[in-house]
């Protein structure tokens, strides 16, 4: 059993008889002098989809659920809904896009590293790889002999999600993506 301070995002967790998915993390310090950290998670139950914010003493203690990790890829949109294929037995795992809708900011055909977790059997939630590649499809045109100062330009992605990339950079090309920070990395 963890303690709050040691769990994760996308972690599971047993709490008030149901299984919660933990989507977001934000950690305070209290002021004065008896204060540990707090830990309030924006959370997820598994069953209905309902959210709820709860808010954890570091040394709190939970119980982790059961999660299997299982490897997927992006196969095709049915409706409102995606459907991803286990890599190994071809189980279809369908979400709707409200479900997942951070996650297909950064889902295209090709993205490689796509994990689904499953509790029970049932597909709860979608796990994006570190890092992703996608192309510009419009940004300001670049600027030659523009060096990698700090100078930085909205760019529209294939997939819709906007980010800062340097001034050096033009529409077309294909660059890394930090999923956790939605930021640059570098040319892919």
């Amino acid at each position: 059993m963890p303690k709050a301070s040691d769990v994760k995002k996308n972690s599971a967790i047993e709490f008030n008889n149901s299984v919660y998915i933990i989507k977001d993390i934000e950690r305070s310090v209290p002021q004065g002098r008896a204060g540990g950290s707090l830990y309030r998670m924006r959370m997820y139950d598994v069953v209905t989809g309902s959210k709820t914010d709860e808010t954890f003493k570091d040394g709190d203690m939970l119980t982790l659920a059961d999660l299997i990790h299982r490897d997927v890829m992006y196969s095709y949109a049915d409706g409102d809904e995606l459907v991803f294929m286990d890599s190994e037995d071809y189980t279809p795992y369908n979400f709707s896009k409200d479900q997942i809708e951070d996650e297909c900011l950064f889902i295209t055909e090709n993205t490689q590293g796509l994990q689904v977790l499953v509790i029970d059997g049932q597909a709860v939630a979608l796990q994006l790889p570190q890092t992703v590649a996608l192309i510009i499809t419009e940004t300001d045109p670049s600027i030659k002999g523009a060096s990698a100062s700090a100078r930085t330009k909205p760019a529209t992605l294939e997939t819709g999600l906007v980010v800062q990339v340097p001034e050096y950079i033009a529409s077309g090309e294909t660059i890394k993506i930090n999923c956790a920070e939605k930021k640059f990395m570098s040319r892919a």
